[in-house]
């Protein structure tokens, strides 16, 4: 296939100078800009600082403090101080907090891009996705956070004698774990609806990119955000995990399966609640009236992301017998238009993997699944004279159930696609998984489209797109389905999961018992013929 890179910096092993960009990438943040964002670290004693690896060279980024348990259990202490105010604030006043990180993150995105592609190494068009998602979030909580959170009338056991009311509380301090593929995005969306809720929080992203997450730190601090609201600590789950769980009155965690699982089992111990959004294996249906271009166009964007790294990218398309080898040729050829580089500009369309055990997975799945007597249609090998961590784009066909990748997600630049006869068939192949968290529909009847995305079971399904029109669109929710998770961030589900429900009805006048010498059995009757009457009345 056709690839080109930017020029690969030469390799040294020591982190960067103050004045050095970090991760020896050219045009990068210097080292003394790293070190004033690991400034707000919040660290102890116990343990030792990491130095993690910038994909695009290998080269080391910065020295990262760590935690402790003992000093994460302080941090939740002092974010249980600070909730207090935080949450008399009124939630207009956390509102504007809000929309002037918005506003900050817009204006100063250039040098936060610069840090997503160091750390995640992806290329910038999709850095860009985080940035915009993350002003989309605080726009969206900044301008509608008060109103989902406004007290809500309820209809009273008996009509005006019966005041009631729904209220909404702050469950107190949110505990969030954030993964490395979507540092900016996905600190955004769990971070600030918990915050617009009136929680404080402490978050605890991965140290392969915790200064994307640090930089938006900064700026909510310069949009008028008390300290200690939001508090990061640095460390190996195995180290500070249990002080996380233990300590937090909600969990928010995105990661594998296996550890969200672990995870809800320590947290039912102490009956709090949380949410999780874990694997994915996502299905795109292609129907047989599809404009093949597009659908092809829609699926390298869908499939090749962040080098496949996206909880909702795609991984297995299914085409119609009719056009599915039209389809194949015009996937390989958009494919191979890709260009692979790691510079910190827009010229590429797809970066690098974020860690060698990514491309170990990426490069084991392809490998069996061609021994297994799957047909590589374009890519299938590493590109090391690139950088570390490249792999081509791969589009693979004639995949068998023996291959490990029909099944287990890659979360790589690899995507099956497998010809289907008729529409059931589509359907019930898109819902032969474990998972249940993204999917696509491509068709020109948009009706068509949504029926058949309406039998499809995932948290979200995207009709003539891949995974951006539900990523994008704040104000419904996403999460996943079956094994995909638990919960739902984005919309006001991804608002109210922050808080406690309380009932509070105020009664007046005729109590909900007998008067004073009525017999029971009367009133039983009354009240029947009384409850039988507003069945009959007419909804407003």
């Amino acid at each position: 296939m056709t690839s080109t890179a930017a020029s690969t910096p030469s390799q040294s092993s020591s982190t960067a100078g103050p004045g050095d960009p970090i991760g020896g990438v050219p045009g990068a943040p210097t080292g003394r800009r790293a070190e004033q964002l690991t400034s707000r670290v919040v660290t102890g004693m116990d343990a030792a600082p990491v130095t993690m690896s910038a994909p695009f060279t290998g080269l080391p980024v910065t020295a990262l403090p760590q935690a402790g348990d003992a000093e994460v259990r302080r941090v939740f202490t002092r974010a249980r101080e600070a909730q207090t105010a935080w949450s008399d604030r009124t939630a207009r006043e956390r509102q504007r907090v809000l929309l002037r990180l918005a506003d900050l993150v817009l204006a100063h995105q250039q040098e936060v891009l610069d840090l997503v592609q160091i750390e995640a190494g992806k290329a910038r068009i999709d850095a860009f996705d985080e940035v915009s998602a993350t002003a989309l979030v605080a726009s969206y909580y900044g301008k509608h956070s008060a109103r989902h959170l406004a007290p809500r009338r309820a209809a009273g056991a008996l009509p005006v004698l019966t005041k009631a009311s729904e209220v909404r509380h702050p469950k107190g301090v949110v505990g969030i774990i954030s993964p490395w593929n979507y540092p900016l995005a996905l600190t955004a969306m769990d971070v600030l609806p918990a915050l617009a809720a009136g929680n404080t929080v402490v978050q605890k992203p991965d140290n392969q990119t915790a200064l994307s997450a640090l930089w938006l730190h900064e700026l909510a601090g310069q949009a008028g955000l008390p300290t200690d609201a939001w508090q990061i600590v640095l460390g190996r789950g195995s180290a500070i995990g249990d002080a996380l769980v233990e300590e937090s009155d909600y969990l928010c965690f995105t990661g594998s399966t296996p550890t969200g699982k672990r995870l809800a089992r320590q947290v039912a111990e102490r009956l709090t609640s949380y949410s999780l959004e874990l694997g994915g294996k996502n299905p795109m249906v292609v129907l047989p009236d599809a404009d093949i271009r597009k659908a092809a166009a829609g699926a390298v964007t869908a499939c090749f992301s962040s080098a496949g790294q996206l909880c909702v990218s795609v991984e297995r398309i299914y085409v119609h017998e009719s056009i599915h080898d039209e389809f194949v040729r015009a996937l390989a050829e958009r494919t191979e238009e890709l260009r692979l580089g790691a510079g910190l500009d827009y010229r590429s369309g797809m970066g690098s993997l974020t860690s060698q055990d990514q491309l170990h997975t990426v490069s084991a799945h392809v490998d069996d699944a061609r021994a297994a007597g799957a047909n590589v249609v374009t890519g299938g090998r590493p590109r090391p004279d690139l950088g570390p961590l490249f792999y081509e784009p791969t589009v693979l066909t004639g995949v068998t159930e023996q291959a490990a990748l029909f099944r287990e997600e890659t979360f790589g630049p690899v995507v099956a696609v497998y010809p289907y006869s008729d529409v059931d068939e589509a359907v019930a192949r898109a819902n032969d998984t474990e998972f249940g968290l993204n999917a696509s529909v491509w068709t020109r009847d948009a009706r068509r489209g949504e029926e058949v995305a309406r039998r499809i079971k995932a948290g979200t399904v995207n009709v003539n797109e891949g995974y951006a029109a539900t990523f994008g669109t704040v104000g419904v929710p996403m999460g996943g389905m079956k094994e995909s998770g638990v919960g739902r961030r984005n919309s006001a589900e991804g608002l109210l999961k922050y808080t406690e429900a309380q009932a509070v009805a105020v009664q007046r006048g005729l109590k909900l018992r007998p008067f004073r010498g009525m017999p029971p059995r009367l009133w039983a009757k009354a009240m029947s013929a009384g409850i039988a009457a507003l069945r009959r009345l007419p909804r407003r």
